[in-house]
């Protein structure tokens, strides 16, 4: 096999809880991770010219080392002393900077491709334990699926699948620096902490609704006063059928959550009307 190639799913967070900041300075979490079907897609092709050569669709995104997919391939290739060159094209799809794991994904979906390309023959726990040396959220992007991720993000555990559901995804055409959100975090009696514990136990049940009475983001008391267009776009998706809305991560991206594809499909269009330009994609759950 001389190319291969691979869909790097992105992921939301249903819940994000930050439970304390570290004497190292990095903040413990606990997080319900889940992949949905918008995708980034790597191809990797042996090369006859020695190195690493990353191209990508966007002309912004850097191609050397300070690309993670630049990174995980580099860290493979000296482990296992792979000399022949390697060409690798990046597909972006995912929204940069959106708090949806696009760089992490990219990186842990390179990993995956490597080892199958080159028969390197290691598990998943094998490329997980090596990933996480690159970002907190690449063992969970090699896993996939439903996950709890606690600690800085490398404590994954499996939970069951989340319910059947369909999902809107909004992104507004905003920055938002994810070491600020952290920094700028309050954590103390007044914190607003989502019950993590009971949106596990609502997926357990298979209850959608409970499930979506209680997802919740600490961080969205540092993102959404920033950037009230988050706001704006959560009341959008619940005046239009959602049964739960919420940002992902550090934002700037906002869910919601449907048991309908039709009323979805409808309120994506209500987003697209919103009074500043808005990414949208109407998906489903990646198990």
């Amino acid at each position: 096999m001389d190319s291969i190639w691979i869909n790097a799913p992105a992921k939301i967070n249903i819940g994000l809880d930050v439970l304390r900041r570290r004497e190292d300075g990095y903040h413990e979490v606990k997080m319900i991770m889940q992949s949905v079907r918008l995708f980034d897609r790597l191809t990797l092709t042996k090369s006859d010219t020695p190195g690493i050569h990353l191209t990508s669709n966007l002309h912004f995104l850097p191609t050397d080392e300070n690309n993670l997919v630049y990174r995980s391939a580099k860290m493979l290739r000296e482990e296992f002393g792979i000399e022949e060159g390697l060409d690798i094209h990046l597909d972006k799809r995912i929204p940069v900077a959106a708090g949806m794991a696009g760089g992490s994904t990219d990186a842990a979906s390179c990993m995956l491709a490597m080892n199958d390309l080159y028969g390197l023959g290691l598990s998943k726990s094998d490329l997980m334990k090596r990933g996480v040396k690159l970002g907190a959220d690449i063992p969970y992007c090699v896993l996939k699926g439903t996950a709890l991720s606690e600690g800085i993000g490398e404590k994954l555990s499996t939970i069951p699948q989340m319910p059947d559901c369909y999902i809107l995804i909004a992104k507004p055409s905003i920055y938002v620096s994810t070491r600020q959100i952290y920094t700028d975090l309050v954590l103390d009696e007044n914190s607003p902490h989502p019950d993590i514990d009971r949106m596990i136990q609502a997926i357990k049940n298979k209850n959608l609704r409970d499930l979506c009475d209680h997802i919740g983001n600490i961080l969205e008391t540092v993102t959404i006063p920033a950037h009230p267009e988050i706001e704006k776009i959560k009341k959008c998706m619940m005046e239009n059928d959602a049964l739960g809305s919420l940002m992902s991560g550090s934002g700037p991206t906002v869910f919601g959550i449907y048991d309908d594809l039709d009323k979805a499909k409808a309120a994506k269009e209500k987003c697209r009307e919103l009074p500043f330009k808005c990414f949208v994609f109407t998906t489903d759950l990646y198990r």
